[in-house]
């Protein structure tokens, strides 16, 4: 047998799983990593944490699966995206701690962006919008306040990179500083359509390019882990940052194919292709995963002597592939809003009782619920937005609201793909004709349901929901020459079910209807 092994490096824990050539799950290891608050609205991980728990899981899977690394033909990664490392190159210690996605300490450099009018300019090269959720002034932060930080970088004496990169400097010791296509995209450095480090967005945040990974595609042979750390010398084949890999991973390869991630928050994106379009609509742009030409050929994509002969060199890239692009849109709160009925309103005890007590009532009773605990995301952007619920009569129970609150989910998620409809309308691109689905909550078959009925098109679930670490062993197996093609991964690809629109278009609009008026009354407050 022949075996794939995903490394999924994510904001709570690290994990590993073993997937087998068909894509089914082997074995799973996971272990769980420290969340750092130094100050309110700040978020730190311990680097050295991080590179500990991923090694650990590693190993502690092959155990599981029974295998020796020699059965392993390749390994992907996929991570946290946004999350900042910056290192010592001849020591491999961190300078800091890891700076998280989450992390808002970064804001005051964000508005001087804007203020200096480098807003439109970032928008046009990278897709994304100045916010302190990206690399670029995490990065620019960690320069600026830690002791002698500025002078060892302009001596070439510091790496950055985001947590796939660090993860790959570990593996290889060493060897390889390098990052893909997907995880550059999300720095608000990088040009996603040269696929290059972009020298006016350096300069802007005064960030020495010495210090920057080489950047691949996705699917390519960025280096070998060391033979020591899991018995074996493995290539790494795969890396993509964990959105993009889960729209690998639900075999979307092509425009007009959207993947609805249901997590503690929700992240749809749709492929558009090679057609780079910017938001008219609340959502930001971003680089899909991207395959080397030279795939399955057995070329490398690394010289031998590896990241010390200049691979921090921006734009220094090896192999290219074609710019494919997708839109991406983000919900808040997601399956959080199922914690805060069982932790804030006591109406469950478990998470999974949700779906029963919702199923206790044939419809919500008019009850509205907007959960914007922490303001609105896309496509709305209100962050001063505050939870509501609307629409109470004397005859409503818990049920009605808990009802409300799945429905919740799929109001959110359907105002995002009505964004992306429109952009794609805008643009003249292919239309979404049915939404896959993953994520903890996918499995509440009310909430799929209602998604499809307010859509309009099928929600598919698909047999493997661990959509994240299959997109980087799909990514892998490519650049191995496991698999031939895209073409032969979708056939892999296979639905558990489906879920079909049972209420009309007309039914649907009024119920979107109802929605945005609530969220009016929830942005009103």
């Amino acid at each position: 047998m022949t075996y794939l092994l995903a490394l999924d490096q994510g904001t709570s824990s690290s994990r590993s799983i073993v997937f087998d050539a068909d894509g089914a799950i082997v074995a799973m290891a996971q272990q769980e990593i420290t969340q750092i608050y130094p100050h309110p609205g700040w978020v730190e991980h311990d680097p050295l944490e991080i590179w500990r728990t991923q090694l650990a899981t590693a190993r502690e899977v092959l155990q599981k699966a029974g295998i020796s690394a020699r059965q392993v033909r390749a390994v992907g990664i996929t991570n946290q995206r946004e999350t900042t490392v910056v290192w010592n190159r001849a020591t491999g210690q961190p300078i800091y701690n890891a700076i998280v996605w989450q992390d808002r300490r970064a804001e005051p450099s964000c508005v001087a962006l804007r203020e200096r009018g480098m807003a439109p300019t970032i928008r046009q090269k990278t897709g994304l919008l100045v916010d302190a959720y990206f690399s670029g002034t995490k990065l620019q932060w960690i320069l600026d306040h830690v002791p002698g930080a500025r002078a060892q970088a302009a001596n070439g004496e510091l790496a950055f990179g985001t947590v796939d990169s660090w993860l790959m400097w570990q593996l290889t010791g060493g060897a390889v500083h390098a990052t893909d296509v997907s995880n550059a995209a999300r720095t608000m450095l990088f040009n996603v359509h040269s696929n290059t480090w972009d020298a006016e967005l350096m300069q802007a945040l005064d960030i020495p390019t010495a210090m920057m990974p080489r950047v691949l595609p996705s699917a390519a042979h960025f280096g070998e882990v060391l033979p020591a750390l899991l018995g074996h010398a493995l290539p790494i084949g795969g890396v993509a940052g964990d959105q993009q890999s889960a729209l690998f991973g639900q075999a979307c390869f092509s425009a007009g194919m959207a993947k609805n991630t249901y997590g503690t928050g929700c992240f749809m994106l749709m492929h558009t292709g090679e057609n780079f379009h910017t938001s008219t609509n609340g959502l930001i742009t971003t680089s899909a995963a991207q395959i080397a030409p030279t795939v399955g050929t057995g070329v490398s994509s690394l010289p031998p002597e590896g990241a010390r002969s200049g691979l921090g060199r921006p734009g220094a890239a090896t192999q290219h592939a074609t710019p494919q692009f997708a839109l991406e849109g983000s919900v808040f709160v997601g399956g959080a809003v199922v914690q805060w009925l069982r932790d804030g309103l006591g109406a469950i005890r478990s998470s999974a009782e949700v779906q029963a007590l919702a199923e206790t009532v044939p419809d919500s009773g008019g009850v509205m619920l907007v959960p914007a605990f922490t303001g609105l995301g896309a496509p709305y952007w209100n962050p001063e937005a505050r939870g509501t619920i609307t629409g109470l009569t004397r005859g409503s129970t818990t049920a009605h609201i808990a009802r409300a609150a799945l429905e919740s989910i799929a109001f959110q998620s359907a105002a995002l793909l009505q964004a992306m409809a429109r952009d794609a309308q805008q643009a003249g691109a292919a239309a979404v004709t049915e939404l896959r689905v993953d994520g903890g909550a996918c499995i509440n078959d009310l909430l799929m349901q209602f998604q499809a009925d307010l859509l309009g098109i099928a929600v598919v679930r698909p047999v493997v929901t661990e959509t994240t670490a299959l997109g980087a062993a799909y990514l892998a197996g490519l650049s191995c020459g496991l698999y031939p093609s895209t073409e032969a991964l979708s056939q892999l690809w296979k639905a558990e079910r489906r879920f079909e629109p049972r209420i009309s278009a007309a039914q649907a609009q009024e119920k979107m209807q109802r929605w945005e008026h609530a969220v009016r009354q929830a942005t009103a407050l």
